[in-house]
Parts: structure tokens; C-alpha cells; sequence
């Protein structure tokens, strides 16, 4: 999958770097801070996976979807690291989950987001209809600080 002139995206496993994912993750994401290394592991191994590749081929963004592949998919945990950010990776990255055959005719696809709507929307993500329905379990701060 082409994304811009020198960016790849991929949905290999092999060549996902679990651990510059972990890095970021648990020392700069806002909603995962201090994740242990073996839930992100845990975390990739079973979901469906999305990287930017830069052209020397290290990990420039990535995405992962919680998915059955049938009915839902939970897009979560989007970033583009800073050195790469002001290219459309994250547009990019979005797009290309979103027409991953695997993903097509599903009756839902949610996301939370703290600051991101305007992208989002972009891409065709609106509020939640009928809330009342919506029910959770929340956890605030199940990474605290070692």
C-alpha cells in the first residue's frame, strides 16, 4: 500500500517494531501512559495492525483496530511520531484502515478521541447517536506509574 512518495503503510505483522510502539504508547500517548510491555504485545497480537513506514523503514505511525472482522471494529491507539507529523500520515493511515477488505459492511466502527475530532470527521466519524444505549466499564488510570 503506497502512502505519499516515500511512506508505506502495512498490515504485516513481521514488520511491525512492537516495542517503538510500546515506547510511545506508554512514555507519550495520553490514554495509555505506563502500559506494560506485554499488554501492548498482547494488545497488537490480536488485533488488526496498521504501520507508516518511513523509507529507511522505521516505524513513522501506526493504528490498530480491535475487530471481529464481521459485525464491529474499535479503531484505537492512531499517533504519528513527531519527527513525521505535518505529512497526512494520520489521514493516511485512517483511509487506508478504512478500506482494508477486512473492514468493509460492518455495522460499526467507534473511537474515542481526546483532540482529534477534526480528523475524524474528515473521514466520516460522527457523535454517538442515542448515548443511552452506551454502556461501560471504566478504568481511568489502569497504568499507574511504576
Amino acid at each position: 500500500m503506497a502512502l505519499l512518495p516515500t511512506f508505506t503503510i502495512s498490515t504485516d505483522p513481521a514488520r511491525l517494531d512492537v516495542a517503538a510502539v510500546h515506547r510511545y504508547l506508554s512514555a507519550e500517548s495520553y490514554w495509555a501512559r505506563h502500559i506494560p510491555y506485554d499488554t501492548v504485545a498482547r494488545a497488537l497480537a490480536n488485533s488488526l495492525c496498521f504501520g507508516a513506514y518511513a523509507p529507511d523503514g522505521r516505524l513513522a505511525g501506526f493504528a490498530r483496530v480491535v475487530t471481529d472482522r464481521a459485525t464491529f471494529a474499535w479503531l484505537c491507539d492512531v499517533f504519528v511520531l513527531p519527527e513525521f507529523r505535518g505529512r497526512g500520515l494520520s489521514k493516511q493511515l485512517v483511509s487506508t484502515m478504512l478500506a482494508h477488505p477486512d473492514l468493509q459492511n460492518l455495522r460499526r466502527h467507534l473511537l474515542a478521541t481526546l483532540d482529534a475530532h477534526g480528523l475524524y470527521r474528515q473521514q466520516g466519524y460522527t457523535p454517538l447517536k442515542n448515548t443511552e444505549r452506551w454502556l461501560e466499564i471504566a478504568h481511568p488510570n489502569p497504568y499507574p506509574a511504576p
